[in-house]
């Protein structure tokens, strides 16, 4: 299965460029001194190790986490739906600010209400690719178990009438595997620059005031389509409403993801 970005010529990541440089700094500082050696090895380690964990940092592949518009702008995105309960009153309230938003939307739960992903897409928003079960270690195994995750997700997905080119890992995280697994699929990686840390509707006390504090042009939002607790749902909608009615009257522009980052995120068959 490809895409339109399956066909781009492939150039060396950022870790590989970074790799490459610290093994050539180390065999130059040999020369002078054994020791000094492991500083460049160690220091291309760590930053191995922390880069998985930074959402807008493109170490292992190219990740899009903020818009290009140059204007006053930003796209609203949600994970983890869709669900019964959360997805029908967000597409309400999208509709009553005239937002479009993209629904990075886990495949399980996709093939499970298929009539939720035919509403998303029929009230115009695009559609993204979150896993196919959203297993939280996911990056942590074989690049067969990720393909087959994303893959089989794409083709559910197809089934409903869209195919996703933007895929968006589980809690952002990415690893050096992900890169050619995407190429594969004809897909990108898209993230984000603004999140509550609200750890899916977990904790949604003081959400809006969370996003609204942080936010900047060219932002790409991240929000959840999951539900809270029963006793906080009202609360839960009612911030998410804040949030939308707070960026009009700051002035912003909450752009469909696509226009925002000038990149096509889904295709409808």
């Amino acid at each position: 299965m490809g895409g339109p970005f399956s066909r781009k010529q492939q150039t060396f990541s950022l870790a590989e460029k970074v790799g490459l440089l610290s093994f050539v700094t180390a065999g130059l500082l040999c020369i002078f001194d054994l020791r000094m050696a492991v500083i460049p090895l160690a220091i291309y380690l760590a930053i191995c190790l922390v880069a998985p964990f930074l959402p807008a940092f493109s170490f292992f592949l190219p990740i899009i986490s903020r818009g290009n518009s140059g204007k006053k702008a930003v796209a609203i995105s949600f994970d983890d739906g869709p669900d019964p309960l959360t997805t029908p009153a967000l597409l309400n309230l999208l509709s009553s600010h005239n937002i479009k938003a993209t629904f990075f939307v886990v495949g399980k739960k996709a093939a499970e209400h298929p009539e939720l992903i035919r509403q998303i897409i029929s009230q115009g928003h695009s559609i993204g690719n979150h896993t196919y079960s959203h297993d939280n270690f996911i990056m942590l195994k074989s690049s067969s178990t990720l393909l087959k995750e994303i893959e089989y997700t794409q083709d559910i997905l197809k089934g409903l009438g869209v195919i996703p080119l933007a895929f968006r890992p589980p809690v952002g995280i990415t690893n050096p595997r992900l890169r050619n697994v995407l190429l594969k699929l004809g897909m990108y990686n898209v993230n984000f620059s603004c999140r509550a840390m609200d750890c899916g509707n977990r904790f949604v006390l003081r959400l809006s005031s969370k996003i609204l504090k942080s936010v900047r042009p060219g932002d790409i939002i991240v929000l959840h389509d999951m539900r809270p607790k029963k006793e906080l749902f009202s609360y839960w909608l009612n911030e998410i409403e804040t949030i939308f009615s707070v960026l009009e009257a700051k002035g912003f522009s909450v752009l469909p993801l696509s226009d925002l980052i000038e990149k096509p995120v889904s295709i409808r068959k």
